[in-house]
């Protein structure tokens, strides 16, 4: 059976119109059981988004949580009991849950600025790793990460996922491998969004906890633009402000400090420039992705209007000119995939992770890729900072990181 086949006739399985079927006469429609078993770090929106995905994927099943928040384990059983009838073990230190034997594989999704110390215990297992992203909050601890992960046999993969994105996949597709745009130049993103959501401790408002915004959120395409630059970025020019978010919050007596909006320019090594805009007060979600090179012009996105009909568009038109036939459309994974979350990515951030734990060869982001999308965020926030560009070279030789 293909590969295809398999994926829909494991979408229909899980529909309740088939539930009256017994195992036995199950054949088309039955389900595989789990090769491998991942302990969840962290169990809060994205931890338990992770037990879906491990779920829904199905090569892999939830064995436990660590997590000291209470409500946040009361929600990892139930996001748990929707996918499976197997009790979740409930570990009452970091150590037990990365040490125990019954686990192959462990998925890190606790507060950034936690990132080093949670891994720093959990490679001394030798197990699996799925790293969220940010993989830290400071140019020190992301390069710390980098020597570990680079120095470390098993698995360990980054959560950088958005380039699993229907319209992101296209592009480099369209970029990297066709050739469809010639040789690229410019390129410009944007994201426009609501506001962050809350967290446990609401840590993601404050910028000693979170890295600050551009790199607790924006390192994801900091990250897309230096694939598809395909070099090193040299200069970081930005501006940006806390403009409307949070102004009036407090928590604990301390008052939030995080950027809402920001314009950031960087320069690459091979002469590509790039642009991206961040808005974090819109009334919706929507990213956009420019890319223009001397044979044409690459244009992608996703939004969902929730001031509309709550509608997810996505699309991808590409413009030559009289060079070749010019097209557009509108790029989406089957719809139990696509609405998994993320637009689909964080199922193909599970498929690739289990696809890298047996050796397959796959598209996922490095650590040192990951280091340096939070070279780029960190030098601007510095840029915005100073008001002035930052020189990548000697910001790195400042902060004593070498990439």
């Amino acid at each position: 059976m293909g590969q295809s086949k398999e994926f829909r006739m494991k979408a229909l399985a899980r529909s309740p119109r088939f539930a009256y079927l017994s195992d036995t006469d199950r054949h088309l429609m039955a389900l595989p059981s789990p090769t491998y078993r991942i302990n969840l770090i962290g169990s809060g929106m994205i931890g338990q988004e992770h037990i879906h995905m491990t779920h829904l994927e199905g090569r892999a099943t939830i064995h436990g949580v660590y997590d000291p928040s209470p409500l946040s384990v009361a929600g990892a059983r139930a996001a748990h009991s929707e996918w499976s009838g197997e009790e979740l073990v409930v570990y009452d230190s970091l150590e037990a849950a990365c040490n125990d034997p019954a686990a192959d594989a462990l998925i890190i999704a606790t507060p950034n600025y936690t990132h080093l110390d949670v891994l720093e215990v959990a490679v001394r297992s030798g197990k699996h790793i799925l790293l969220e992203k940010p993989i830290a909050t400071t140019l020190q601890s992301a390069a710390r990460i980098t020597e570990i992960a680079e120095s470390y046999e098993p698995v360990l993969q980054v959560g950088l996922q958005y380039r699993y994105k229907p319209f992101v996949v296209e592009a480099i597709h369209e970029v990297l491998e066709r050739g469809s745009i010639g040789q690229l130049q410019m390129m410009s993103m944007q994201e426009h969004r609501f506001p962050f959501l809350d967290k446990v401790k609401q840590w993601n408002k404050f910028a000693q906890y979170s890295g600050d915004t551009l790199i607790e959120k924006c390192c994801h395409y900091f990250d897309l633009l230096n694939l598809f630059a395909q070099s090193r970025p040299c200069r970081v020019y930005a501006s940006g402000s806390q403009a409307v978010n949070f102004r009036d919050f407090e928590y604990e007596g301390r008052k939030a400090d995080i950027l809402d909006n920001a314009f950031v320019v960087i320069d690459y090594e091979n002469g590509v420039r790039a642009n991206f805009s961040l808005c974090m007060f819109a009334p919706m979600l929507a990213e956009e992705l420019v890319l223009c090179g001397d044979q044409g012009r690459l244009r992608g996105g996703e939004q969902i209007d929730f001031a509309g009909d709550g509608k997810q568009d996505t699309y991808l038109e590409i413009m030559v000119g009289e060079q070749q036939p010019s097209r557009r459309t509108e790029p989406s994974y089957p719809s139990w995939i696509q609405n998994s979350g993320h637009s689909g990515a964080t199922y193909y951030e599970h498929m690739y992770f289990i696809d890298n734990i047996e050796g397959k060869t796959t598209s996922t982001a490095s650590a040192r890729e990951g280091l340096w999308s939070i070279i780029v965020a960190a030098a601007a926030q510095e840029s915005i900072k100073r008001c002035e560009a930052v020189d990548i070279n000697a910001f790195l030789q400042e902060a004593g990181v070498r990439a």
